[in-house]
């Protein structure tokens, strides 16, 4: 049964070392003005996949903050860019899961971000107060179900603390309701920038295991 590993650090610069899987599809982002460099990293597709969802989720929850649009629109408009959203998870991700051998893993998000969009949807069709009025502390929690079986699976402390954090996250916005939508959207795009950047802990690539 493959264990956490304590000595290897929750969040580090990411290292060159890449295992195959993760060489396909890499992004490589070297900003620089004249000998001055600006910006030099690297994002493989599971990076890019976190990079894709704290854009949208930014954007989502910071329009529902600031911008007066109609739920309505709001509701369809959001419902279809998630929808998209899960497909690229699917596309971007697919090597790496099936490498893994953790596939499931993608049927497991589109189960929670697809129950989020069905309850999202429905309660502001139906006007079902309670919840249109927690849908940040929602999304919160069902987030939380995501990264701590994410972590639990694949022994990652760094997504299981992030599983934490969304979920005592959630209970904060519950009594803060007037920044519940820029509350959940920077916990949601912070901690997504903050992975997709850095390199998080895991068991052995599967390649690499012995």
């Amino acid at each position: 049964m493959r264990a956490f590993n304590p000595s290897e650090p929750i969040l580090r610069r990411k290292q060159h070392d890449l295992a195959a899987q993760d060489e396909k599809g890499l992004w490589r982002i070297h900003w620089r003005i004249g000998s001055i460099t600006l910006f030099d990293s690297f994002f493989t597709r599971i990076d890019q996949v976190f990079l894709i969802w704290g854009l949208l989720t930014l954007l989502i929850f910071s329009t529902a903050q600031f911008l007066y649009l109609d739920w309505m629109v709001q509701a369809e408009v959001w419902s279809v860019l998630a929808l998209m959203g899960v497909v690229l998870m699917a596309v971007l991700s697919w090597c790496w899961v099936v490498v893994e051998k953790v596939s499931w893993l993608i049927g497991y998000w589109a189960l929670v971000i697809g129950v989020g969009i069905l309850l999202t949807y429905l309660s502001i069709t139906h006007v079902w107060e309670e919840i249109v009025l927690h849908l940040g502390p929602m999304w919160l929690l069902l987030s939380a179900l995501g990264y701590l079986g994410t972590g639990f699976s694949l022994r990652s402390r760094a997504l299981i603390l992030a599983g934490i954090l969304h979920g005592l996250s959630a209970f904060i916005f519950i009594n803060v309701m007037d920044w519940q939508f820029l509350g959940t959207g920077l916990i949601h795009g912070g901690s997504l920038f903050l992975l997709g950047l850095c390199q998080w802990d895991m068991y052995p690539p599967q390649e690499q295991q012995k």
